[in-house]
Order: C-alpha cells, then sequence, then structure tokens
C-alpha cells in the first residue's frame, strides 16, 4: 500500500493509493496517519474498506507531510562510504546518530525556506525508515518487524551553522522545512530490497547525486537494532539513512543552494518531491 496526506499546511488527511493508481481519501474511516494508525498493521485495521469507493482526490491539491505526529526524526551521518570520503571523512566505526527537530518536518513539494544569516544551504537525498511497532533494545533479525515503510526524504542542511558554529549537528539540520518527507508513505512488502533502490538529486536540471541504497554502511537492520540500543522507538518514529554521494559540500568548488534554485529528488518506487528555495527572512 502507499499512503499519503493532503491538505493544507497543519489540516492534511489522510489518502491511499487504489490499485489503479487513484488518489483516494481516507479521512471518512481514519483520523489520520500517524503511530496510532500504524500499530494497525500495513493496512491500517482497513481491510474491509473498499478503496475504489472512497472519495477521489483532486490532482492539484498540495500533498504533505506522509506520517502526522512524528515523534522523533533521527539521522544517520556518513553511511555512505562515497558521501564520507567527498567530505573527507573516514567510514564510521558505528553510525553517526543525531536529530532533526520535528518542526523542519514539512510536505514533499514546500518551499525550503533559506534561515536568516545562512550562507551554505545543503541537500540530501534519503531514504526513511518509518517505525510501526515498538522498539526497544530489538535484536538485528528482528529489528525489519518494527518497520512500517518507507519514505523519501531530503536532509536539507546549512553546513555553517553544522560544522562551523560549534558543537552537534543539530543546528545545520533541524531549521523549519529543513525535513521534507514524502510524497508516499510506502509499506514494507512492497520493497522487495530496501538495498538496491537507486537515488537521485538534481538542482536546477543539473544531476548532482546518482546513488543506490546497495553502498550503504550500515544497512536498515543494523540500524534500527543499533538506534533501539539508545532509545526506544515509537510508532510514527523515522529514521533518515544516509545520503550517497553528491552533496553540495562535496562539490569542487563547493555549491550551495540560493533563492529561485529548484531541488528535485526521488528514490525508484517512493515517488519522488520538487522544492523552491526561498529567502522570507532576508
Amino acid at each position: 500500500m502507499k499512503y499519503f496526506r493532503h491538505g493544507p499546511s497543519g489540516a492534511e488527511r489522510p489518502g491511499a493509493i487504489d490499485r489503479r493508481g487513484v488518489l483516494r481519501d481516507l479521512s471518512g474511516v481514519i483520523a489520520d496517519i500517524d503511530g496510532e494508525a500504524l500499530l494497525r498493521g500495513p493496512r491500517l485495521g482497513l481491510d474491509a474498506v473498499d478503496l475504489d469507493g472512497l472519495p477521489q482526490v483532486a490532482s492539484d491539491v498540495r500533498i504533505g507531510p506522509c506520517v502526522a505526529g512524528v515523534g522523533k526524526f533521527i539521522c544517520i551521518g556518513l553511511n555512505y562510504s562515497d558521501h564520507a570520503a567527498e567530505t573527507g571523512a573516514a567510514p564510521p566505526p558505528e553510525p553517526v546518530l543525531f536529530l532533526k527537530a520535528t518542526t523542519a518536518i514539512c510536505g514533499p513539494n514546500d518551499a525550503i525556506e533559506r534561515p536568516r544569516g545562512a550562507r551554505k544551504l545543503d541537500w540530501e537525498v534519503e531514504l526513511g525508515l518509518v517505525i510501526g511497532r515498538r522498539a526497544k533494545y530489538v535484536d538485528e533479525a528482528d529489528a525489519m518487524d518494527h518497520v512500517f515503510g518507507y519514505c523519501l526524504i531530503n536532509d536539507v542542511s546549512e553546513r555553517e551553522f553544522q560544522m562551523e558554529r560549534h558543537g552537534t549537528w543539530d543546528k545545520g539540520k533541524g531549521c523549519d522545512t529543513f525535513g521534507p518527507i514524502g510524497p508516499w508513505l510506502v509499506t514494507r512488502d512492497e520493497v522487495a530490497d530496501p538495498l538496491a533502490l537507486p537515488l537521485w538529486l538534481e538542482v536546477n536540471g543539473r544531476r548532482f547525486q546518482d546513488g543506490t541504497t546497495a553502498n550503504m554502511i550500515f544497512d536498515p537492520a543494523f540500524l534500527v537494532s543499533y538506534v533501539s540500543r539508545f532509545m526506544t522507538l515509537a510508532p510514527g518514529d523515522i529514521i533518515s539513512t544516509g545520503t550517497p554521494a553528491g552533496v553540495g559540500l562535496g562539490q569542487k568548488p563547493p555549491v550551495f543552494l540560493q533563492p529561485g534554485d529548484v531541488v528535485e529528488l526521488g528514490i525508484e518506487g517512493l515517488g519522488r518531491q520538487r522544492q523552491r528555495v526561498v529567502a522570507p527572512f532576508d
């Protein structure tokens, strides 16, 4: 199944894609696509519902974040060997963890707001894992049983805030609009192998990232198990699994996003995003 949320920011309604690829509104049968809903399993408890009979969603509607009420937005740094190399870092012996503020979450096609004082705005296409069952000290062999599904993420970053302003990475990762997620929340059964997914990103039509999840250093099952050693994962939590080479920081010379730039990205089977960079605080 592929789920989504649609409508104005802050007032999104749940939806699903039927067998013919038509977007259907679920608001008459379920309150939202959140942790409580994900606990009901891949069909969200809607096994008796005929999707083809539900109202159709207009093609021009805004698509919002694919999950509501995210409790934790956990990111993995330097999880592709080629990306670590382009930043001058050695591949880490254990996963690098940091948290992205949940207020960074926005829709897949919403504008990216350049923060006040930002000079090094960057992009990162990533595979997201959406937790469906509580996970605490889970074994790697059982870890994927706790994953509801997958989504596309742009881990937008401000490199000066992240690397030159002292302290942890969080300052450069958690600004508003730095976490577009979706468009679709794709159930785990629809992805045969999460380590065989092409992923790409373009800026103004120029392809910068063109990779595959096969190049992850730490795979999704290991990541879920590893993170669950340090914090309890709850339904609706998201783990963003890292990015391949091709970020702006890694270009020679570095390339950073400017107002008016258009970022497009995608992962096979999970949809695509399109964001325009704006500068509302200049």
